[in-house]
Order: structure tokens, then C-alpha cells, then sequence
């Protein structure tokens, strides 16, 4: 790869022809239509939160440095933004009247400046570098290379490296904050649309794994549609949408493409499934209550799932000394079941750190985490017992 440094450009120059869309929110070209703000390798424009955007123009203005622009240099001649497509969309967005910045204390849009204000931004000079190669180095080193100071994320970094007409149109649809869908989705999908994060989870459903959506992106690269992808996802929100009749936040993030896989080919009734979740959402003794959507899913059989809240030490030492006390009246073991056996330990005093705390009645079947329903158990005993 071969490296040109240009210092006679200036935010005039590249504002020219400059193009935001808004619907997207990214530029797309600037520099008379030269220059391709965005290609598809780029992450989305992430500035535009009134904070990090004003500080790139409040940089400009005071005459602080920018830092180094890189552009790539295309086979017809054109240009693409290699690193820099968040200050530049940021400049640009400025000098269309997207934003405002505060000058002495008042909001000025660019055309509100004082011309002198608006002249000295515009004829700042940029430092920048035009690189030549073939689109391996081009990528590689794009992904070695700091984005203004805001690590890609791991969606962002595999964009980039199988850019082509599979990822402009998933991020047309998956990253794309004005999707009316996206509001639905959000019930169910942790993370933020503009860094990929939606994008990589409808990628992880369809891939059946996280780890297989490399492969998955470098197979579908030069796909002309997104059809199996789409299809899949709305499969999963469609499935979750008929099983589980009501909404709770503890959706958000869910492995649902995993349960999917699991258990979408069960018959489930949502009015029970419903009842059911809404009992363990009341119930004080569950402590994880997120793990409650993949029980109810398991037919109930995995309390581990709800960290069900077990018997406090105070409790424990209580009812083992209750239970010591009167199994050495009657030598007995002060193991309730082994005092039932033929074998030595029927008679053995248990040390209480040799003993478990149990639920006389099952916690699953409706028994109470509290001293009433607690008896102390050996070890062996308590882990044969299970929900019996």
C-alpha cells in the first residue's frame, strides 16, 4: 500500500457537494462528489448526540487540530474515507445546518455566524493522507487503525471486512434507526442499532451460533438480497410474540434465537405460560427472574435458572441445632433419612458444615424458603433428593 500526503485541502473543498441522509444517518459524499463519505466497510455516523458533533466544529473554531484524515484512493479515480468519516460527516452536517453550537453563550446554526466565523472555518486546512492498494491491505489496515478515538465493535470490524451489496442492504434494514420495526424490537434486542448491535444479533439467529457469523457474512457477501436473514428473524420475533402473551423488560436481550432453536417445535398454551410468568414475577423468593422465560420454556423443570433464593446461615444453624438435639435424644442420626436406613449411619451425628439446608416441600412445588419449611439434610441425602 502506497501513501500521498495532501495539506491544500480545505473543509471548503470537502463540504462541497456534500451529501447527509438523514433517514440513514450517515454522509455519503462530499468534495464535488469525489469523495464517498461512507462506503460500506465504515461504521455508522455515531456523533450526532449534540456533544461529540459540537466538539469537532468548538475544535475547528479555536484552531485546535483535527488530527490525520485517510482516503483511499478507488480504481476509477474516486475517493472513499478510509478513517476520519465521523469528523467529516460531523463538519459537514455543520455546514448543511443540521446542528448548532453555542458562540458567547448563544446557538448559532452555520449560516447564523458572523462571515469572519464562517470564513475561518471553512478555509481550515486538512491534514490528510490518500492511500493506494488492493482492498485486502486497504481492510487490513482499516482494522488496525484507531476510528477517531471509538473502538469498532465486533459487528462494525466484520462490515467492514465483507462489504458488498449483503451488508448495504442488512444495514439498510438492521441498522437503520428509522425503521418503524425498530421500537418493536427493542422489547426483545439489547444494544444500540447505529453500532451493528441488532444487526449482529439477527446475524447470530440465522447463523445458529455468534462464533459462525464470519463464515456466515463471507458465504452471503455477494448475496443481492437479505431474504433468508429477514425471514429467520421475523420467524423468532414472531415466535416469542405468540407464546408469551405479555411484556416484561427482562426480554430485552434474551438468547432467543437460541431458545428458538430449542424449543419453537413444542406446542405451548400462552394463557398458561402467561399465568405462569406472572407468578414468578410475584414470587419473593426468585432472585433471577430473567433465567423465569427459558423455565417456563422447559416445562419448569430447571430451577437453577431462577436462583431461587435458599435458606440464610442464621436459619441453617437454627434447625440443625433443633435437629442435633433431638436425634442425640433418641439416638438417632440427625440426618432425617439416614436415621431411616440400616446401614452405620443411621446413628452418625452430622457435622452442620457435612449438611445441606432442604425445603421439606419442594420450593417448585410450592413450598416457602423460611424456617417452617426447612430441614437440615447430609450432604449425600440433599443431593439425591432433587424435587422429590
Amino acid at each position: 500500500m502506497t501513501t500521498e500526503l495532501i495539506t491544500d485541502l480545505t473543509i471548503r473543498d470537502i463540504c462541497k457537494g456534500f451529501v447527509y441522509n438523514e433517514l440513514e444517518g450517515k454522509g455519503l459524499f462530499g468534495w464535488e462528489g469525489k469523495l464517498t463519505i461512507q462506503p460500506e466497510y465504515q461504521r455508522n455516523y455515531i456523533y450526532a448526540d449534540g456533544k461529540k458533533d459540537v466538539a469537532v466544529i468548538e475544535s475547528i473554531l479555536k484552531g485546535y487540530p483535527i488530527g490525520i484524515l485517510y482516503f483511499n484512493r478507488t480504481l476509477d479515480g474516486r475517493y472513499e474515507v478510509l478513517d476520519g468519516q465521523q469528523r467529516i460527516t460531523s463538519f459537514g452536517r455543520f455546514y448543511t445546518n443540521k446542528f448548532a453550537i453555542k458562540v458567547n453563550g448563544i446557538e448559532n446554526y452555520f449560516g447564523g455566524l458572523d462571515e469572519v466565523v464562517q470564513e475561518k472555518f471553512l478555509n481550515t486546512k486538512l491534514l490528510i493522507y490518500i492511500c493506494e492498494g488492493e482492498e485486502p491491505e486497504i481492510k487490513e489496515w482499516f482494522k488496525t487503525i484507531n476510528i477517531a478515538g471509538v473502538k469498532l465493535e465486533e459487528q462494525e470490524m466484520l462490515n467492514a471486512v465483507h462489504s458488498g451489496p449483503f451488508v448495504t442492504l442488512a444495514k439498510a434494514m438492521f441498522s437503520n434507526t428509522q425503521n418503524p420495526m425498530m421500537q418493536k424490537w427493542s422489547t426483545y434486542l439489547s444494544g444500540k442499532p447505529n453500532r451493528q448491535d441488532y444487526l449482529h444479533t439477527a446475524l447470530a439467529w440465522v447463523a445458529k451460533d455468534e462464533k459462525k457469523i464470519d463464515a456466515y457474512m463471507s458465504a452471503h457477501r455477494r448475496d443481492t438480497n437479505i431474504n433468508e436473514l429477514v425471514l429467520y428473524f421475523n420467524d423468532v420475533i414472531a415466535w416469542i410474540d405468540s407464546v408469551f402473551p405479555d411484556i416484561y423488560e427482562e426480554m430485552k436481550g434474551q438468547p432467543w434465537g437460541e431458545l428458538y432453536e430449542r424449543f419453537h417445535t413444542q406446542p405451548y398454551n400462552p394463557t398458561e405460560i402467561g399465568a405462569k410468568l406472572k407468578e414468578l414475577k410475584e414470587d419473593p423468593y426468585i432472585n433471577n427472574f430473567r433465567g423465569s422465560f427459558e423455565y417456563v420454556l422447559g416445562n419448569c423443570e430447571d430451577k437453577r435458572l431462577l436462583d431461587v433464593r435458599i435458606f440464610d446461615k442464621a436459619t441453617k444453624e437454627k434447625v440443625y441445632n433443633k435437629q442435633t438435639a433431638q436425634a442425640k435424644e433418641q439416638h438417632i442420626s440427625n440426618c432425617p433419612l439416614c436415621a431411616l436406613g440400616h446401614d452405620a449411619n443411621r446413628t452418625r451425628i452430622w457435622k452442620l458444615a457435612e449438611m445441606d439446608a432442604d425445603h421439606v416441600t419442594a420450593w417448585s412445588k410450592g413450598g416457602a424458603t423460611d424456617i417452617s419449611n426447612c430441614q437440615m439434610l447430609c450432604q449425600t441425602h440433599n443431593r439425591a433428593k432433587g424435587n422429590k
